[in-house]
Formats: structure tokens, sequence, C-alpha cells
């Protein structure tokens, strides 16, 4: 398993409602809600956070597309918006996605467009098979802890904390092995592996260091 990012997207939210400090990769950015809904609207909603993911994947694909063809369409625009109702207890929602080209492209073109859209990743995450995992740690460090050394690195077990949401079993599974005793075999893959599989860990449960400096 590996994830998309190679760092996770993170979100901290305080007293105040509902203004959110959101840090991605690069640098970070404020979320809120509108006025409407309680917030101060000093940021994007939620909604609108989704909306702007599928509509900036939707240009990006289309740029890639229409260079490689070698069109001549210098701009895209997208606008994007969503609508939900009820139907037999269930939630259906419908994402509209109006797309407009400068210049104007002929219908051939139009078509190829629609679909090439319709397969940008983003588009195809929200259509196909999703799965959400939610898992829940605390910052307490007074736990018991287990080493696993190899001649480089050492990885750290707090058996405590650890959540068993299996990202290291079926991310590394020749290292992280639960019907194997010692359960981490630290020969089982590269340290750059290893410590890349042990920096995804969600609640801090694993973490590495090198040998030649203190393991906490």
């Amino acid at each position: 398993m590996n994830y998309k990012l190679e760092k996770p997207v993170e979100a901290a939210i305080g007293t105040q409602q509902f203004t959110m400090e959101v840090v991605w990769r690069n640098g970070q950015f404020v979320a809120d809600e509108p006025v409407s809904t309680g917030g101060k609207d000093l940021g994007p909603d939620p909604f609108t956070l989704l909306l702007s993911s599928l509509a900036t994947c939707t240009l990006a694909t289309l740029r890639m597309y229409i260079d490689r063809k070698g069109w001549e369409i210098p701009e895209i625009r997208i606008k994007a918006n969503l609508f939900q109702y009820k139907k037999d207890d269930k939630t259906i929602t419908t994402i509209d996605r109006d797309l407009r080209f400068d210049p104007a492209i002929t219908d051939e073109q139009m078509e190829k467009l629609v679909e090439i859209a319709g397969n940008c990743p983003i588009s195809k995450l929200l259509k196909g098979e999703v799965t959400e995992r939610t898992f829940i740690f605390n910052e307490d460090d007074t736990v018991k802890k287990m080493y696993y050394r190899n001649d480089t690195t050492t990885v750290v077990w707090k058996p405590s904390i650890c959540k068993h949401s299996g990202r290291c079993v079926t991310g590394l599974p020749r290292v992280f092995n639960l019907q194997a005793r010692p359960w981490i075999n630290m020969q089982g893959a590269s340290d750059d592996q290893i410590r890349k599989q042990v920096d995804a860990c969600p609640t801090g449960a694993l973490t590495w260091a090198h040998n030649n400096s203190t393991a906490s």
C-alpha cells in the first residue's frame, strides 16, 4: 500500500467556530464555514474544497491532453457545483461541471474533451469505491516501547497506542508480519523502505531512528 501523498494533509481546529488551519506539503491555508452556518467565511468550506479538487484536476488533465494533441486552446474555464436530495433514505449527490474553451471548439473536440474530463483522477475517485478509515490517537509517550534493529536503523514500537490499522502490514508485509515472531523483520527490506513505511504510521506507534542517535 502506497499513499498518494508523501506527506498527509493535516488540519486542526481550536475553540473558534469554525476556523481551521490546513497544512499541506508546501504551506498552509485557512478553511472555514460560511456565515450562514455559523462560521466567519475566512476560507473555503469543505464543499468548496471538494469541488475545487475536482475542478483543478479536470483542468490539469484537459491541459495535458490538449497540449499533447497540439490543439490551439489557450484557455479553459470551469464552474463546479453540486446538489443533493433524499431518495429512499439515501442521499443522492449530483455534481455539475461546466466547461468553457476559448476559442470555441469543434463538436468532435467537445465530445472527446468531455470524455477526458470524466477520466481525470478525481473523477475516477468520486465514481469509484471509496473506503474511509478513522483512527484516534493521543500524545501519551509514557508507554512500553519495543525495539527492533538492523545495522543502521532502529524501529520503535509502542503497542499501547497502536490502533492496528494494518497500514504497515499491508504496505510492507516482508517486514511487518503479525504471524511472525518477532513481528518486525528488519532484514525484510531496505532501510529507505522501512523508514518510509514507519513514517506512514498514523498514530505514532511506530517511529525510527539512526542507530547513532537516540531512539525514542
